[in-house]
């Protein structure tokens, strides 16, 4: 006890620091598996509080609250991370998930565990240290059999376009005139199950509606922006030989239309966005898409083709905050996004539309950056890539076998894969802390297993070590 007594005395001589903060459940993850994204996830904070050492809630429902009770659903993929906030040596620990972290020493230091909750009941989460337990640091992990509430805010309506929503592959033609409409709308959107934001769109959706046209092609562009809009837009394309990308000539205000006509000289798979400023504003706020101009002939056919972008959201209010969030001019300077994301949302790729496809098939991606500000390294997890046409460009012999591209702020790849076993293939950006900002997709590939390509293995769970005492 003397060495419990030490320690709490150096407890108390420092600020009692907090905090327990609820996370928002990112991800519905329904299908198990390796690289599934937590749908609970809590950060501890150590500290003092009424002359004990504890376990502080902050966020949501728990915030203040001493050892807090930490409410998940059977099911559930959990992450705690465990930050230590006054500087003594402490752990977590929950025996019977068989989920320990390692010590954390000094203040700022952190651990994190990743378990599954199996089966429903209430267990008890603590610091393993001699006497910490007995000195206050103990709470209550319950695992609820029943369904996760409904969703507080389903405000907004679903910007995120389904990644299926793309046009065919052009018929063998020869080049033609080609019209497209376009109309910039602004609207408040679900950003995440318990989040809205006030989207700046094109057509209404993030991203905009992919454009395929044939090289040599005539295209007339216009550009309308709704009579309810606050703010002026246009249109940038990189297709487009001419001033500002088109934009120059599609500055619309609110109720105009304006148009003009370009050829498309290059093949290629190119990103369009609007270009009024401050752009990197309108970028952020989901005014971005891709414009594909094959060349002659057409790309190498595949069963399925699909429609995915990447864009950063910069809130006032860090991720996960409920309700509506405004846009922080300077998190955007400093590019610091709070939501990194596929197609405009949380979940637009997990929850909401999820790629899918069957256990044979050639599927291709049609992959580019909005940004405004961050280049991704675009992975898919289980799989690898056959092709890849390297920023898009389709005239040059595409990679093959090839793990991740790398594709910038205003670019864009193409990349073909196949699908030899069934499962659930996780779309990343392989600076994997963004998946903790809502990036990630699913690709579900249906059909029957091959043992001879993959097969699990796997051996019983062993029982949960007995635990000392029960307070």
């Amino acid at each position: 006890m003397s060495t419990l007594r030490t320690v709490l005395k150096r407890c108390l001589a420092l600020p009692a620091l907090l905090v327990l903060s609820a996370g928002l459940p990112a991800f519905a993850d329904t299908m198990g598996g390796g690289h599934g994204m937590p749908n609970a996830s809590y950060t501890l904070r150590t500290g003092v509080a009424g002359g004990k050492m504890v376990y502080i809630g902050k966020g949501g429902e728990i915030e203040g609250k001493v050892n807090p009770d930490l409410v998940v659903h059977e099911g559930d993929i959990v992450q705690i991370t465990l930050i230590n906030g006054e500087g003594a040596e402490h752990d977590i620990a929950i025996p019977e998930e068989h989920a320990q972290s390692q010590h954390v020493n000094g203040p700022g230091a952190s651990s994190t565990i990743t378990f599954h909750a199996m089966s429903a009941g209430s267990f008890v989460y603590f610091c393993t240290l001699p006497g910490h337990r007995e000195a206050g640091m103990e709470g209550r992990l319950k695992v609820e059999r029943a369904a996760p509430p409904a969703n507080v805010a389903q405000a907004g309506v679903d910007i995120a376009r389904d990644p299926a929503d793309l046009p065919p592959p052009l018929a063998e033609r020869g080049p033609t005139s080609v019209h497209v409409d376009l109309e910039a709308v602004e609207l408040t959107g679900r950003l995440s199950n318990k989040a809205t934001y006030q989207y700046w769109t094109f057509n209404g959706k993030v991203p905009g509606p992919m454009i395929r046209v044939r090289v040599g092609d005539t295209v007339t562009l216009s550009l309308k922006n709704a009579a309810d809009s606050i703010m002026m837009h246009n249109i940038d394309l990189h297709a487009v030989n001419g001033p500002g990308g088109g934009a120059v000539a599609t500055e619309v205000t609110p109720g105009e239309t304006k148009g003009f006509t370009f050829k498309a000289l290059t093949p290629g798979l190119y990103v369009y966005h609007c270009a009024t400023p401050m752009v990197s504003n309108h970028i952020s706020n989901g005014m971005y898409g891709m414009i594909l101009v094959e060349p002659p002939g057409g790309l190498p056919k595949v069963d399925r083709e699909f429609y995915v972008m990447q864009g950063e959201l910069y809130t006032t209010a860090p991720y996960g905050e409920a309700g509506a969030q405004e846009f922080s001019v300077e998190k955007l300077l400093a590019e610091h996004p709070e939501y990194i994301v596929f197609n405009g949302a949380v979940g637009a790729l997990t929850q909401t539309h999820p790629l899918k496809a069957k256990v044979g098939e050639k599927v291709r991606i049609f992959f580019g950056v909005g940004g405004p500000n961050l280049t991704s390294s675009f992975h898919v997890i289980g799989t690898i890539f056959d092709h890849a046409y390297d920023f898009g460009a389709v005239e040059s012999p595409p990679l093959q076998g090839v793990q991740t591209v790398t594709v910038p702020p205003g670019g864009a790849t193409i990349v073909d894969l196949s699908l030899p076993v069934p499962g659930r293939f996780v779309l990343v950006d392989h600076a994997l802390s963004r998946m903790e900002h809502g990036l990630a997709g699913y690709l579900v590939a249906e059909g029957p297993p091959a043992p001879d390509i993959f097969k699990t293995e796997t051996s019983p769970r062993p029982p949960a070590p007995p635990q000392a005492h029960q307070h």
